[in-house]
């Protein structure tokens, strides 16, 4: 499964992207607005620090501006993928920019029929909210399963792009489920990492190490 950063935060990116298991980069407008900092900057700093997907959202509503904001936004790297939401006018973005092969992230998806319609007009990506659906009362991870199977039965090229994770263990399910990336904040991909009894293993050989007396260096 392929590591993606949720943020616009480019110094997360770059601490996380030193590990060499970060594979792309999603943002939104929400996280350019808490960067402080303007979009265009922000993006072409992003694209120069990764080499795999960026997304970038457009923010219009309606087919004709939602084009050229995608259009537009596409002219900053090779690498950026376009953001339109699961509307019919985003769908109808996302056949037209796929036509000229620019990559396509259909965002704010939230059923299984959605992710169907999605993969039919040709996304490249298709982003379930799985936090958003716990949130109210629903299994996000179920989704994720469901899409899985049809994206399955029929040979979909849709990759499944799981997002609004909020903990780890929905890390693990999509995982589990087979989804092929997960965008993750910052802070939620620096507690993959953890665990106490690996900081108990180290602590107690580091502490014997000491006690011979020896160096490596």
């Amino acid at each position: 499964m392929k590591f993606f950063a949720d943020t616009a935060d480019t110094g997360e990116i770059r601490e996380l992207a030193a590990t060499g298991l970060l594979d792309g980069v999603t943002t939104n407008p929400s996280l350019i607005k808490k960067s402080g900092r303007k979009l265009f900057e922000v993006l072409e700093e992003i694209c120069t620090i990764v080499d795999g997907p960026v997304s970038a959202e457009t923010v219009a509503l309606d087919y004709e501006t939602m084009l050229k904001e995608g259009q537009k936004l596409s002219k900053i790297s090779k690498n950026i993928a376009i953001k339109v939401p699961m509307t019919v006018a985003g769908l109808k973005t996302c056949k037209a920019l796929r036509a000229d092969r620019i990559m396509v992230n259909v965002t704010l998806c939230f059923s299984a029929t959605q992710a169907l319609l999605a993969a039919k007009a040709g996304a490249t990506y298709i982003s379930p909210f799985v936090g958003r659906l716990d949130d109210v009362s629903e299994d996000g991870m179920e989704l994720i399963g469901d899409i899985r199977l049809i994206y399955d039965n029929y040979n979909f090229q849709t990759q499944i792009l799981v997002a609004s994770i909020r903990n780890p263990l929905h890390v693990l399910e999509a995982a589990r489920i087979g989804a092929d990336v997960a965008t993750i904040p910052a802070a939620i991909m620096k507690q993959l990492f953890k665990h106490p009894l690996t900081d108990k293993g180290l602590e107690a050989f580091l502490k014997d190490w000491k006690k011979t007396g020896e160096s490596i260096l």
